[in-house]
């Protein structure tokens, strides 16, 4: 299982999913558009999956720790946030 970051809008689901079609072993593709998460499952190095998208026009990353975090707080409310005096939590 290979966890990658892809900066995707819209149209960007169907060139993902073609790029990936190519690739022997990949079993199934799981496409988070909201968080811009990829997960892909199968047999193929990581480093080849990430290659292929790429390659397909898309920028992309493997998922980190960090893209949670920040994935975390885009979705919490704003409420906490107050931007005149520069306090952010």
């Amino acid at each position: 299982t290979v966890e990658l970051k892809v900066e995707m809008v819209g149209i960007h689901e169907k060139r993902l999913r073609k790029c990936l079609s190519k690739l022997r072993g990949i079993e199934k593709v799981e496409v988070d558009g909201n968080s811009h998460k990829v997960v892909v499952t199968g047999y193929a190095h990581r480093n080849k999956i990430l290659k292929a998208v790429r390659r397909g026009g898309l920028k992309a990353d493997f998922w980190s720790a960090q893209n949670e975090l920040l994935n975390a707080y885009a979705n919490a409310s704003c409420g906490s946030l107050r931007f005149n005096n520069h306090t952010f939590f």
